[in-house]
């Protein structure tokens, strides 16, 4: 039941106020980035997420990581949560699984449909021992049809929906989008999907299954571009990047985003880097005609912008033009306005010790929930909470 690893003495207590989601246990068998982050998000409104590993642990704490003694994808996706582990194919441990189930309100797994049923899990079977309870299986393509059972992958499933093909430069082969996009996404779904089924819940009284898939999630985010209106051709332009005028752009040093779709904002920038008279120019004044004259207008902007560093212009720009300089993530751990909205705390972590990261995505005003804690150990919590649910 208990991997070798360590264990604590108390359950870590949730300090701060009650989020709007306090008093709700959820069990979160997930493994990789969708489920798991999906449940962070409720422990940060409040739940009691109790994550629940096999012997060998959520994969994820294998990926390569320049930490020397956890993964930094796992720690990243799995705050505030207790840590159990289970070997679900063990009698002893099913059962605590199932003692853990009559008091749950919501459980979420990454599994293939045909598993569930081997593992005595699948949801026609745990709604027999709790009608309340909400079941989400997150899956790579759905719960039906001929993908059904294929495992699912962020950039699998970017590659296969599009994204990839216009993320890529005309003419050039498709680009991947790095930082698990399509997964993060699936877990903002899930979390939006549980949290619908608990309110529908306080009307009729009963739990329901909720699906969520990559596939889902990765047409979702592609929503604008999922238009194909009647007459016009399959292969229609679906790109929405503005021409190449609002894009990145180098500079003297570094690069920035800058954004000049409207009327306003395109006189702004031209005024800004002393071009006024692309502004006055007819063949420029809409976006779609922008559009069509970039090779003539880039140019001009790119001359324009080495005068400047990237972190100048931006300086420069201000409110008049939407933009922003390209920085790396290290960057936002003492970026003025993500400190100003509490975005980044200090963890402490039993083997890791201290370290700083991301807390919180909502703001609730009257509801603002308890402070997060670190990513459990594996089967950190695992002795502490069986033994309290045999108490209750």
């Amino acid at each position: 039941m208990n991997p070798d690893t360590r264990t604590d003495a108390t359950l870590p207590a949730r300090k701060g106020p009650q989020g709007p989601l306090s008093g709700l246990r959820v069990l979160d068998l997930s493994a990789y980035i969708a489920g798991p982050y999906g449940c962070s998000l409720l422990a940060d409104q409040g739940a009691e997420v109790i994550k629940i590993e096999p012997p060998t642990g959520d994969n994820l704490r294998k990926y390569p990581s320049t930490l020397e003694a956890e993964s930094r994808a796992f720690i990243g996706v799995n705050r505030s949560k207790l840590g159990v582990a289970l070997d679900l194919k063990q009698p002893e441990d099913h059962a605590a699984l199932m003692a853990l189930v009559r008091t749950a309100d919501v459980l979420v797994h990454n599994f293939r449909p045909n598993v569930p049923p081997r593992l005595g899990i699948a949801y026609e079977q745990l709604k027999e021992i709790n009608p309340r309870l909400i079941y989400c299986n997150v899956t790579g393509y759905g719960e039906t049809g001929p993908l059904k059972e294929k495992a699912g992958y962020d950039q699998v499933l970017q590659t296969m929906t599009g994204m990839c093909a216009l993320q890529g430069k005309r003419g050039e082969p498709p680009e991947i989008l790095y930082g698990s996009v399509v997964d993060y996404y699936a877990a903002a779904l899930v979390a939006a999907g549980v949290a619908s089924a608990l309110y529908e819940r306080e009307k009729s009284g009963q739990g329901q299954f909720v699906g969520v898939s990559l596939l889902r999630a990765a047409l979702t985010m592609q929503s604008a571009r999922m238009v194909w209106a009647e007459g016009e051709p399959k292969d229609v332009g679906r790109d929405m990047r503005s021409g190449g005028i609002t894009g990145i752009h180098p500079t003297k040093e570094g690069h920035i985003y800058i954004s000049a779709n409207t009327p306003h904002f395109w006189k702004a920038l031209c005024a800004k880097v002393g071009l006024p008279e692309l502004a006055a120019d007819e063949r420029y004044d809409s976006v779609r005609k922008r559009a069509q004259h970039a090779a003539e207008i880039v140019p001009k902007l790119h001359q324009a912008l080495a005068a400047r560093t990237a972190l100048e212009w931006e300086a420069l720009f201000g409110e008049a033009v939407p933009c922003a300089a390209a920085r790396t993530v290290e960057d936002m751990f003492d970026n003025e306005q993500v400190l100003a909205e509490d975005m980044v705390a200090t963890f402490e972590h039993p083997t890791l010790g201290s370290y700083r990261g991301f807390t919180r995505p909502i703001k609730f005003a009257r509801t603002p929930g308890p402070l997060p804690f670190a990513a459990p150990t594996l089967g950190q919590h695992t002795s502490l909470v069986i033994a309290s649910q045999k108490q209750d």
